[in-house]
């Protein structure tokens, strides 16, 4: 098989079915796929969507929450296509993105990975290719030239990067089999940079493909408690990261321009209209101190003890 369609849903409903719809009117002519849903013990019916949708899916179905890492490799590992491509359940494929990811790997044989290009609800282009973290990109985003000498997802030719975000990344699953899938240590965020930066490290490329495009709805919530557990797991996944990948000296030097960024966010903060200010301080703190607070683990922990104690 040619191709298989790897989603990763938590809770996520009335995404998911706009992603499996995407999929089906998108998928190109003459292209042997499946469509594999990991559906993450969501209690919103997503599971149950899925199964009445009438869409041709395999599904997955988690009886206890766990992280995007372990996700995408136990949809990578079950899969039957020569390429898989991971999208997350907000993530809707645009007509040409999947041809324009398998072009890219067919046509570059030491190319591991491609990254679309990412864009709003809104239709504004993100940022979803960077170069690798370590010193120099520190030094760079704490000068505040992140927005042009770290990001990677430019132009519009297909192009060699660091790293892409994994919400529509295509990957050749004989690469991602030989460096062992993705680390589940990483429970969200950073669980993609260390894959790549581990299929560059056996000799693998990594490409941003902007002719291929997908939505990635922004699932912004006004809870605090869960922009917090967002800011905290993320602030995880760096320090993860760095620990793996760095030296201890650059490591802490990383940590400490990263602290000096945000500290200049926050003081801007406090005069630009619009800006919260205590947001900024709150990666602060994380920067300095990555592991002192309650983090998307923790959540999901809670979710699986309470659905424990209901069985």
């Amino acid at each position: 098989m040619e191709l298989s369609y790897c989603v990763v849903n938590t809770n996520g409903r009335e995404f998911l079915m706009a992603c499996l719809a995407a999929i089906e009117r998108t998928h190109p002519a003459g292209v042997e796929h499946e469509v594999l849903v990991l559906d993450n013990a969501s209690d919103d019916g997503s599971a149950e969507a899925v199964r009445d949708s009438g869409h041709a899916v395999r599904l997955i179905a988690l009886e206890r929450r766990t992280g995007k890492a372990e996700n995408d490799s136990t949809l990578l590992r079950e899969a039957h296509g020569r390429f898989c491509l991971l999208l997350n359940e907000d993530s809707e494929l645009r007509e040409g993105a999947v041809r324009a990811l398998l072009e890219a790997l067919r046509d570059e044989p030491r190319a591991a990975a491609a990254g679309a290009q990412l864009v709003s609800s809104e239709g504004q282009a993100k940022a979803c290719a960077w170069r690798l973290p370590g010193l120099g990109t520190a030094a760079l985003t704490a000068l505040f030239l992140h927005r042009r000498l770290v990001v990677e997802s430019r132009g519009t030719t297909t192009r060699r990067v660091g790293w892409a975000q994994s919400s529509a990344m295509l990957v050749r699953r004989e690469a991602a089999e030989g460096v062992r899938w993705l680390d589940p240590d990483f429970f969200v965020y950073s669980d993609e940079t260390d894959f790549c930066k581990r299929l560059r490290d056996a000799g693998w490329e990594v490409l941003y493909v902007p002719g291929a495009r997908a939505v990635h709805h922004d699932q912004l919530t006004t809870d605090l408690p869960s922009e917090q557990r967002r800011i905290v797991e993320f602030h995880r996944g760096r320090d993860r990261y760095l620990r793996k990948h760095v030296t201890p000296a650059e490591h802490l030097l990383v940590r400490a321009l990263g602290a000096w960024f945000y500290l200049v966010l926050a003081l801007a903060a406090t005069v630009l209209p619009g800006r919260d200010a205590r947001r900024y301080l709150l990666h602060v703190r994380q920067e300095l101190r990555p592991w002192g607070a309650e983090g998307i683990r923790e959540a999901a922990e809670r979710h699986n003890r309470l659905l424990d104690s209901e069985r």
